[in-house]
């Protein structure tokens, strides 16, 4: 009797990943150097031609540390990354040969923005060889937020209204332009806004003012500096979304009746009020031709619906641009530009990915509630609810190393083998005559 006592008062051993104990300098510092070409921050950085031309070859340069992965047990996950690879690298590659006449090993090269989605793999393989803690992810994500936030507010301050650019040419991203909105800093957020939705569950959670003023802090550069409307669209809904959830049943009834009259009042805010407009300068007529020509080109063929029907490759002489005689970007009709590209059954497994990570992150929750993966799980909302605007096909691979952080947690934390003594234990139940 007295020995069950002591077993049973006997302290529960937490996994390593779950230490306190201060951020290691080396897990840091690879932490830093990785996170941002893992999380695509050059990836349409052009001016930055360096580092944009490593990011776009990282995806093939890290492919290497998946050979890690061999000698361990399957990661959750891994069986719908892999199978949604293929079908979207092969389906459309064949696609094109037949509706615009490609040859196969030339339209395959159209496919390559997908390449980061095997980050899911290599980013994994990578945390099992440093074995950082959650805290110290955290703090990796953290310092890169704070050094992009403090790099935009420097370059806002001291560059030359000169240096804004008024036009471009088509395929560049100048990181200084300006237009209807006025001067604006192109920049990728990624980790800006996760730690945005960190700061404010903190906020939240904990009552600090000091939380909610890193989140304003945030927020302000986004509106005021980088003035990317999907941005603002995102993270004022996801804020919303978790406001409502998190308040009591009471206090929901009010805040869904003022929720319109606060979006109202948010959307009519300087250039946020032509977010919906339909004007030239907002280039919607562009946009609506877009989505009339690719409407007529998918026609009432349900072969084309269901599979899609592919893309010209930038490397091909031709150019869709060139095929419509149109600015024909698929990017700017969203997810039918998805449906065109990929079909009905590519857009679905493009969602899945996003929804299946955020089905995991509640399996995760129950095991361990921490504010850094619901912020990750938050920047997955985010996702979707820019998706209207910015397609996730532009960078998958901030979504693929969240879910790769996800698996590391659930298998580094015990998880797994848990979940497998639970269900044997079920099974070894004794069945009731």
């Amino acid at each position: 009797m007295a020995e069950e006592m002591e077993k049973t008062c006997a302290p529960v051993e937490i996994a390593p990943v779950f230490s306190a104990d201060p951020p290691r300098r080396r897990i840091l510092g690879w932490l830093v150097i990785a996170l941002p070409l893992f999380g695509q921050t050059f990836s349409y950085m052009n001016g930055l031609w360096p580092l944009w031309a490593l990011s776009k070859a990282f995806p093939v340069l890290s492919l290497p540390l998946v050979l890690y992965l061999m000698n361990q047990a399957r990661f959750p996950m891994t069986r719908q990354i892999l199978i949604s690879f293929v079908w979207l690298l092969l389906l459309p590659s064949f696609s094109a040969v037949f509706y615009f006449h490609e040859g196969f090993f030339t339209s395959i090269t159209a496919q390559v923005k997908l390449l980061p989605l095997l980050y899911f793999f290599s980013f994994l393989a990578l945390l099992l060889q440093l074995q950082p803690t959650l805290h110290e992810l955290e703090r990796g994500f953290v310092r890169l937020a704070v050094a992009v936030v403090v790099a935009l507010i420097v370059l806002w301050a001291v560059i030359p209204g000169s240096w804004y650019q008024t036009s471009y040419v088509v395929g560049s991203s100048p990181l200084f332009t300006t237009d209807n909105r006025g001067h604006r800093i192109r920049m990728s957020m990624y980790f800006p806004i996760i730690a945005l939705f960190f700061c404010y569950r903190r906020a939240f959670f904990e009552r600090s003012l000091r939380y909610l003023t890193y989140a304003l802090v945030v927020f302000a550069v986004t509106l005021l500096i980088v003035k990317t409307r999907a941005m603002i669209i995102g993270i004022v809904g996801v804020m919303a979304i978790n406001t409502v959830r998190w308040s009591r049943p009471s206090i929901r009834v009010g805040l869904l009746v003022l929720a319109p009259v606060a979006a109202i009042g948010v959307f009519s805010f300087g250039y946020l009020a032509t977010t919906f407009s339909t004007n030239a300068s907002s280039g919607f007529d562009v946009r609506f031709i877009t989505l009339q020509t690719a409407l007529q080109f998918l026609g009432n063929n349900p072969l084309r619906w269901i599979f899609g029907v592919g893309t010209i490759s930038p490397t091909s002489r031709d150019s869709l641009i060139a095929y419509f005689h149109h600015f024909f970007f698929l990017a700017d009709i969203t997810w039918l530009g998805i449906v065109f590209e990929y079909g009905l059954i590519g857009a679905l497994l493009f969602l899945l990915i996003e929804l299946r990570g955020l089905a995991f992150y509640r399996r995760l929750h129950t095991e361990v509630q921490d504010d850094f993966l619901g912020a990750l799980a938050d920047y997955l909302v985010y996702v979707l609810v820019i998706s209207f605007f910015y397609p996730p096909t532009l960078t998958p691979g901030e979504s693929a190393i969240i879910l790769a952080i996800f698996a590391y947690v659930w298998r580094v934390g015990g998880f797994d083998s848990k979940a497998i003594g639970t269900r044997n234990t079920q099974h070894a139940q004794p069945q009731t005559p």
